[in-house]
């Protein structure tokens, strides 16, 4: 079985805070072919990790890492890889998606009121602009 994982579904399994839903998230996931995740879930993931549960940037980035190692798992790889290079410097995982995403869209700049993220994305020898 081919399937995409909702984020709710990644989150029992990194998080494995409820017995019965780790188990179903954890058995679903190892048995499919396909493991499709779709690089909003991988964004909302990293902000349920930070949020609500208080993981730090390092444990986000393994805990996201770990999903990708699996041999089953199919995503936008290079846009992960944005991300967690934007989130290992110390940003957050969905600005480095997003600017990645964007230059794959045509995007020259990418523009936003987060001082920190184009902060971050220059050093990284992007072009961004602080509105």
């Amino acid at each position: 079985m081919k399937i995409a994982v909702d984020t709710n579904v990644l989150v029992r399994a990194a998080v494995r805070d409820d017995p019965e839903q780790t188990d179903a998230a954890t058995r679903l996931m190892g048995r499919a072919k396909m493991v499709a995740i779709a690089l909003p879930s991988l964004c909302e993931f990293a902000w349920v990790l930070r949020k609500v549960y208080d993981f730090r940037p390092s444990d986000i980035g393994k805990a996201i890492r770990t999903l990708l190692a699996a041999g089953n798992v199919e995503t936008n790889r290079p846009a992960v890889e944005a991300g967690l290079a934007m989130l290992d410097a110390g940003g957050d995982f969905a600005d480095g998606a997003i600017a990645y995403e964007g230059r794959w869209l045509g995007a020259e700049t990418f523009v936003s009121f987060d001082a920190k993220a184009v902060e971050l994305l220059k050093k990284q020898g992007e072009q961004a602009r602080l509105l």
